[in-house]
């Protein structure tokens, strides 16, 4: 077992759980009916609506994937990580910093244990939900090549329309204190890192975490953490079937006139061909599709930091997809950490500046 003194990112012999789902995710927004009008437009559907919330869900078998409370001011509060055992839950309500096993009153059912995570995001352990019929979308287009024909005399027009998202993918989230939030994801739900991005000193910057499923691939990274000065949700991801898809995602998203963050291109780290949009409120969402898989023995990479590292082929990274706002909140935020936190120094923050562009 792994201390939260270890150096990370590193694996976790003996967690306390091993996460095998990212079950759903959780905001807070003013407008309920702003909420629903960008995420239908992004391709979710509506499954649940009550005077203070709204639950929506993709086309698998999960009975919802994202859930939106009214509430004054538009945030991220946090995600769902679903276990295999209810003896895993249990073990993680004797956590100091959880609470005792509930049920859950939410489309679907099935039980939970609510925790903090070291930057102050709500992390819900989830078991026992049960599946919903999935719902249908589109198979992957046929492909030529110069090698092999799989369709002759036989066009293909992938329809512009709003996005089929098959699964919710991963959450990226900044957080102030580096090694004590990866610890935290290995040790209590056995995420594994697949590549981390480091400075030229090697401090770790950026870490993709994958679930141990064992011998079953595992998507590239379920959670993502990214070294900041204060707890910020980066983006969420969701996959479609091929390409085409991010592209038409795209063409339909332009088309209802939303603001895009990034895209289309391929990522280097995970492979995906990625799409980004803001909602109203500056949370960006991401559509990939085609992304790697990786059984539990892969080991981790090591990559140098840099707005160039992140995608081989497309735009580079615009400036303003991670620029932090400058604002009255951000200086406090990173007044707050310099001289306390060893994560964040004036040193680090300029190498990363100088890193990132």
């Amino acid at each position: 077992m792994i201390s939260l003194a270890t150096p990370q990112p590193s694996r976790c012999s003996d967690p306390t759980s091993k996460a095998v789902e990212l079950a759903y995710l959780t905001f807070e927004h003013p407008s309920l009916e702003e909420a629903e009008r960008f995420l239908t437009d992004f391709g979710l559907h509506v499954t649940h609506r009550a005077d203070d919330g709204l639950w929506f869900r993709n086309t698998g078998p999960s009975p919802f994937c994202c859930v939106v409370k009214r509430a004054p001011k538009a945030r991220f509060v946090g995600f769902a990580l679903a276990v295999a055992t209810r003896e895993e839950l249990d073990a993680l309500s004797r956590l100091p910093e959880a609470t005792s096993i509930e049920p859950m009153d939410t489309p679907g059912g099935g039980e939970r244990v609510r925790l903090n995570d070291p930057a102050g995001f709500v992390v819900e352990a989830v078991h026992g939900r049960s599946e919903v019929e999935p719902l249908a979308h589109r198979a992957p287009l046929r492909l030529n090549s110069p090698a092999a024909q799989s369709r002759i005399n036989d066009g293909q027009r992938a329809a512009v329309a709003p996005p089929e998202l098959t699964k919710l993918g991963h959450v990226v989230l900044e957080v102030p204190r580096f090694q004590d939030s990866c610890a935290w994801y290995t040790r209590h739900f056995g995420l594994l890192p697949s590549d981390v991005q480091v400075l030229p000193d090697g401090s770790p910057m950026v870490v993709f975490l994958r679930m141990d499923l064992g011998a079953t691939p595992s998507d590239h990274h379920t959670v993502a953490i990214v070294q900041g000065f204060a707890p910020h949700f980066e983006h969420c991801a969701y996959e479609v079937v091929d390409a085409d898809a991010v592209a038409t995602g795209q063409r339909w998203m332009q088309e209802r006139r939303w603001h895009h963050a990034w895209g289309v291109g391929r990522h280097i780290l995970g492979s995906q061909v990625f799409d980004y949009w803001n909602d109203l409120w500056g949370a960006k969402h991401e559509l990939y599709s085609d992304g790697d898989v990786f059984t539990s023995d892969h080991p981790m990479g090591v990559h140098e930091v840099s707005r160039k590292a992140m995608s081989q082929w497309g735009p580079v990274m615009p400036r303003s997809f991670i620029r932090p706002e400058l604002s009255l909140a951000n200086l406090k935020a990173l007044a707050r950490v310099f001289g306390r936190n060893p994560d964040v120094t004036p040193g680090t923050l300029y190498r990363l500046f100088k890193a990132m562009g």
